[in-house]
Order: structure tokens, then sequence, then C-alpha cells
């Protein structure tokens, strides 16, 4: 009988599996599992650094002064105190003009002159009515003295002596209606000169013969409404804008030096003239102006100037400095008033302490220093250390 046959042979041995190929399949399987997880930690990292699109602003050191160690500064222009636009008093074409800039004129100087042939006219004519009726007037005077002599002797009735007596008062009225006519006319001739209205120097000359001017009421399409600006340069001095944070160290009478752009290593004497009692509150300034006290040719109206005003005994770096950012920067939060301070492409949250607003700005008493950009309107998901772009400035 055939033994039978030990099927142990076929048995499958799993205790060392292969691939189809013979080779061991767990790389791969551990190979695509570690790109999956780098493919996901990467999708998680750019959704999380992805910048957030904000609009910016600025904040601003506001005011034209600050204080050093030489004392308060500000910036500035040279002003005439004395300045005029001269134009004509009547609408006229201009027949002659006799400065250029740079003229220097005394006060009622003709500068120009007007065609004047129609009012020259009229009052040659105003003078000879008036000349006729004092022929008039002088035969009235000597009839009503004739007429008294024959009254006295009863050669002529009562009747005739007043009527010569009416003719005489007649006359006379007219005679000055006709002295007040020439006068009108003589005026109106005269204002066809236009004269310097002070003693001082042509700056510009704003027409030239043939243009028509008229008094700036009257001026409109090609009408010139100025014939030359002229201004006294003995009365120049500087306006400037000092901010208010400053303007407690500025009075009437203190001593500053003025220094030109064009000559800035020529310094000259100045004194503080007149504070003007009001602020800009857009700018957060108050005007100074200062005298000069060193004349100088050199020194022209325009010109930019800084101004030091001279401080003694005072603390000059005690004056805080006044810091203006978009209110729409500011966001109220629970412990209190917060901007965000975008710096290289990353929003910082800073605290701060606000002042007053002025407009579309508001006052940052601290936190901030001036210069630097902050986000308007911060969005809801801004977090501090979040990577923001501005996509527009307001």
């Amino acid at each position: 009988m055939t033994a039978p046959s030990d099927l142990s042979a076929l048995r499958i041995d799993r205790s060392n599996p292969t691939s189809p190929g013979g080779r061991s399949a767990w790389p791969l399987v551990i190979a695509l599992m570690v790109v999956a997880i780098v493919i996901a930690a990467l999708f998680a990292w750019r959704r999380n650094t992805a910048a957030i699109a904000v609009k910016t602003g600025t904040a601003e050191a506001t005011g034209g002064g600050s204080a050093n160690g030489d004392g308060i500064s500000a910036n500035g222009y040279v002003v005439a105190r004395t300045k005029a636009s001269v134009s004509s008093k009547i609408l006229g074409r201009l027949a002659w003009i006799g400065v250029h800039e740079g003229s220097v004129m005394k006060a009622n100087d003709v500068i120009a002159r007007l065609d004047d042939a129609d009012y020259a006219a009229a009052a040659n004519s105003a003078k000879a009515t008036a000349a006729s009726i004092e022929a008039q007037l002088a035969q009235a005077k000597r009839d009503l003295t004739r007429q008294r002599k024959l009254a006295q002797d009863g050669l002529v009735p009562p009747s005739a002596l007043e009527d010569s007596q009416t003719k005489l008062d007649v006359l006379t009225a007219q005679l000055g209606s006709a002295h007040a006519q020439m006068q009108l006319a003589e005026a109106s001739l005269e204002n066809t000169r236009v004269r310097a209205p002070f003693a001082g120097t042509v700056l510009r000359k704003d027409a030239e013969v043939g243009e028509i001017v008229a008094p700036s009421s009257a001026g409109g399409g090609l009408t010139r409404t100025a014939i030359v600006t002229m201004a006294d340069l003995t009365t120049l001095e500087v306006e400037v804008d000092v901010n208010e944070a400053y303007i407690a160290q500025v009075h009437n009478g203190q001593p500053a030096r003025i220094t030109l752009d064009a000559y800035p290593d020529t310094s000259f004497v100045g004194r503080v003239r007149q504070v003007v009692p009001t602020a800009d509150r857009q700018k957060a300034t108050v005007l100074v102006k200062v005298s000069i006290l060193d004349r100088d040719p050199r020194i022209l109206s325009e010109m930019g100037a800084k101004v030091v005003f001279e401080s003694r005994g005072a603390d000059k770096s005690a004056a805080p400095r006044r810091v203006m950012a978009p209110a729409a920067a500011v966001v109220q939060t629970g412990d209190g008033a917060v901007v965000w301070v975008v710096d290289a492409g990353v929003a910082k949250r800073v605290k701060v302490d606000v002042g007053p607003g002025r407009g579309d700005m508001i006052e940052i008493r601290q936190g901030l220093s001036g210069g630097e950009s902050v986000v308007l309107s911060p969005p809801a998901g801004l977090k501090d250390g979040s990577k923001v772009k501005s996509d527009g400035r307001s």
C-alpha cells in the first residue's frame, strides 16, 4: 500500500513578506506617509504665515517748532508787513506804465496812467459850463444893482426888483452845481492816474500797456485786477508757525536769531513783534511774527528762514512732543486704547494714551514718537506678530 504524500511543503511562509518583485514593501509605505505629513505641515504653515492685507497711515509729529539746546526753533518765510497789490480805481485801458521790478517809489508817485481822453473832455466841458454860469452870475449882479437904484427912484415896479434877485439866486445855485460837476470830472480824470499808496519797492508787474485793468471787484475774463505788487522793504519780518507745545516759552519782545536758507552761514538779529492770539486747529500751531533788526539788502521777501527763540533760564527740553495719528488707527479695548504698528511687515500691538481729536486725527500723548506706520481700522483677526501687507495708504 502506497504511503500518503507530505502536504506540509505546500504551506505559505508569512514570516518574511515580500513585494511581488521579491523586495520588502514597508519602506515605500513609510516614505508615502512622510511625504503626506510634510505636505500637510506645509499647507498649515502657509495658512498660518499668510500676510493679512491692511490699510496703513502714518503717525506724525506736528508743529513747526522744536526744542533743543540753543532754544526753541521754527521755520517760516520772510514777508513784508506793508504790502499791496496796486490796482486802478476805474475800468480802463492801460496807456502808460513807468515802473519795473525793483523800482523804488515815493508815496503818491504816478505808477501808471489809463487812457484818459474821455475823462479829460468831460473835465474840460465841466470847466466851460462853470465859466459860462460865472459870467451870467456877474451880469445878474450888475442888473440887480441897477434895478435897486431904479426902484429907489420909483422908476420900476417892485416885481422887477424881485425878478432880478431871483435870477441872481438861481445862477448862484447853478454855479455851485457846476463847480461840483467840475470837481467830479477832475476826480474821474485823476483816477486814471495810478499812484503809489506808500513809499516802497515794486516787486512784480502784473499788467502791460494795452491791457484792460479794473478794480478787483470789477475784474473778469482777461481783465487785469492789479497793475503792480509793491512792498515797503523796511518792514520785512519773518512769520513762523510755532508748535502749541512750545508757545508758552515765546513772548512779545523776546530776542531771536534769524537764519535765511539762502545764507545759512549768516544770522541776523530779530525780536518777537507779535504772538498772534489764535491757533491753527489743523496744524496745532500759533503764528509768531519776528521783526528783523539787522537791515540787509540781501534779505528779500518770501525767502525761507529759520528762527531760534532765545530763552534764558528755561528748561528747553521739557516741552512734550506732539504726535498726531489717524483716528481710525486707535482701537478702544478693555485695558485702554491701542494701535497696531507695522514694523518690517509685522503688526505689533502698542498701548497708547490718547488726547483730543482734530478732525480725522487724534493726539497720541504716549506710546508713539512720530513716523510710525499704523494700521487703519484693524481687522478682528489681527494678532500681535501677525504678518501684514499694506494695500494702500489713506
